[in-house]
């Protein structure tokens, strides 16, 4: 499907922990991506109610959808991460899963799962003392 929301998202950079020594106090490394999924013009209005439908969990108050990365030491880097996330992120959640269709139990499965338990019957009589025969 590949779709590149890259142009309407929205970057705000902090101060990140983590890894990075004296450099975490003085660089903002952190990146918050935020795509406002109903403003959107890269998306059809049934990928938008599909989006909203499914990260409903996942979005702001204003139907944006925010993703936090602070796994790099550069910005450039959580930037890029940040991107490649939001941009699974919508793809993963664009396909539509089928329907599961229904089939019958084919017969003669039917049969052997019933020859099956008139054996299973069978052996707990023969455990009683009493005789059984299979063909009753």
């Amino acid at each position: 499907m590949n779709i590149d929301v890259t142009k309407e998202l929205e970057f705000k950079t902090s101060r990140s922990g983590g890894k990075g020594g004296q450099n975490v106090n003085k660089v903002e490394t952190q990146v918050e991506v935020r795509f406002n999924i109903v403003a959107s013009i890269i998306l059809s209005q049934e990928q938008k109610d599909l989006l909203l439908q499914k990260l409903a969990h996942q979005l702001t108050k204003n139907n944006e959808l925010l993703v936090v990365c602070n796994e790099d030491r550069t910005q450039l880097g959580n930037k890029s991460k940040a991107i490649k996330k939001i941009n699974n992120l919508i793809e993963k959640n664009l396909i539509v899963a089928k329907k599961r269709s229904a089939t019958k139990i084919p017969k003669s499965i039917k049969e052997k799962r019933l020859k099956i338990k008139k054996i299973a019957g069978a052996i707990k009589h023969l455990r009683r003392g009493k005789n059984f025969d299979l063909d009753e």
